[in-house]
């Protein structure tokens, strides 16, 4: 993933959360304008930072690598959600996911 993809994928799951960059520097113990700088690519965020700018979206690596799972958050939930249905209703939900997306 270059440069201009990871600023693009940190604002999206930054405003998924709905959450300014302000808030999340802060919330992450940052300057206020530690997220703004990552976003508007003046640094990059060494990878322990990183890790905790998922710790702090609620995701894993693996997710805020997948650029196709838009709501990583929410897809985790609609798998959890799902886990303990019979073989049926489980392939209901991914019939009515596939109309959807159509």
């Amino acid at each position: 993933m270059d440069k201009e993809k990871f600023i693009n994928r940190l604002v999206q799951l930054r405003m998924n959360k709905n959450v300014s960059a302000r808030d999340m520097s802060l919330s992450m113990g940052q300057s206020p304008n530690y997220i703004n700088h990552i976003e508007n690519g003046v640094n990059l965020p060494s990878m322990t930072a990183f890790f905790y700018i998922c710790e702090y979206l609620n995701i894993s690596p693996q997710e805020f690598f997948d650029t196709q799972n838009t709501a990583p958050e929410i897809t985790r939930e609609l798998l959890n959600a799902s886990k303990g249905l019979d073989i049926e209703s489980m392939r209901y939900i991914v019939e009515v996911v596939k109309r959807m997306k159509r």
